[in-house]
């Protein structure tokens, strides 16, 4: 059975894997339609991504068709298109048994601590997939990535009305908007690259949108959307560890601070700027079931629409070949994706 491995950074191989049998009592077969490209698959090509292991066969944001099932499976069928929360959790430790799946202690995450989807045929335990009976495989594939910006969003809880800056307008970035603006918060997206704060414009132009600069006309700026109070919360998703550092002097007395971006380095801050304003800081990892259903129930009637992220495309053939020019930010993608039906 065909498989594509990323052996070691910069280095893709084809390759083949024994097929993956039948599936046993609670488990699914389902076949790769879709994968989506992402930031972390993009670090572990260059070697920067944390949690990553070599060689493995990458893939995490995907769309599936159900090809059987095992014993006791009723929530999928054969036929069925799903999207995949690939997040493998033991289910019994501290985190599990609170119902934080997302931060098990033994998490193994499809396609970066063990294998992905960028193969034919794979078997997932039945519970980790989300169907959809009208959504594109592209459209399921894009649920991971929605998903982690729904969790961070949840994790910062902003109140209506209340004054958000959103740092970094990547695909998390992008994902993290959706959700801050249904909660009814007023946005300011911040970005050090115009292109991207003018895709923001097109796409949500309730939005405010600032490119970063770190200078005093930044700090009036910011005083002025927000009446000189700062930000109630505050959410970095650049995986940058000077903007993360540098995020506490956005949050207002007694705000939030969200860090969903992932860096492999050090992040250094003056206590006092934390302790002065009294603010929460949380991290956000993963996503949640519940997450992934309401997501999907917001795809399918509109109020979330996702086609104008996808803006490169290639094939299970040419992986290897268009991945790196696919992945340049300097190419202006927002989300590439890879057709894996095209052998």
């Amino acid at each position: 059975m065909d498989a594509i491995s990323l052996h070691q950074p910069r280095e893709f191989r084809s390759i083949q894997v024994p097929e993956p049998g039948k599936p046993g009592p609670g488990e699914a077969l389902v076949a790769t339609q879709q994968m989506g490209i992402c930031g972390t698959d993009r670090a572990g090509y260059w070697g920067q991504a944390a949690f990553w292991k070599y060689p493995n066969i990458i893939g995490h944001e995907l769309g599936v068709r159900v090809l059987s099932v095992g014993e006791g499976v009723t929530q999928v069928q054969p036929g069925d298109r799903c999207s995949v929360e690939p997040y493998l959790n033991c289910g019994h430790c501290f985190a599990c048994r609170r119902g934080r799946t997302n931060c098990c202690e033994s998490l193994q995450v499809l396609g970066i601590m063990t294998e992905g989807g960028l193969r034919e045929r794979f078997l997932l335990p039945a519970h980790k997939l989300h169907p959809s009976a009208s959504l594109s495989f592209e459209a399921l594939a894009l649920v991971e990535t929605l998903a982690i910006g729904c969790h961070a969003t949840n994790q910062a809880a902003p109140l209506p009305g209340d004054h958000a800056l959103l740092i970094g307008a990547g695909p998390i970035g992008l994902a993290t908007l959706e959700f801050l603006r249904l909660t009814g918060a007023q946005v300011t997206v911040l970005d050090r690259d115009p292109a991207r704060l003018e895709f923001v414009r097109q796409t949500d132009p309730g939005s405010r949108t600032l490119v970063a600069s770190g200078d005093a006309s930044q700090t009036a700026q910011i005083e002025e959307i927000t009446g000189g109070d700062r930000f109630a919360v505050v959410i970095d998703a650049t995986g940058n560890a000077e903007s993360m550092s540098h995020a506490f002097s956005f949050v207002a007395q007694s705000g939030t601070l969200v860090y969903v971006g992932l860096t492999t380095k050090e992040i250094h801050f003056a206590q006092p700027v934390m302790h002065r304003p009294e603010v929460t800081l949380k991290a956000s990892r993963n996503a949640l079931p519940h997450e992934f259903t309401r997501i999907i129930g917001l795809l399918e009637t509109g109020t979330i629409r996702v086609e104008a992220w996808i803006t490169h495309r290639t094939s299970f053939r040419d992986v290897a070949a268009d991945f790196e020019r696919i992945t340049d930010p300097a190419c202006g993608v927002i989300k590439a994706m890879i057709d894996v039906t095209q052998r």
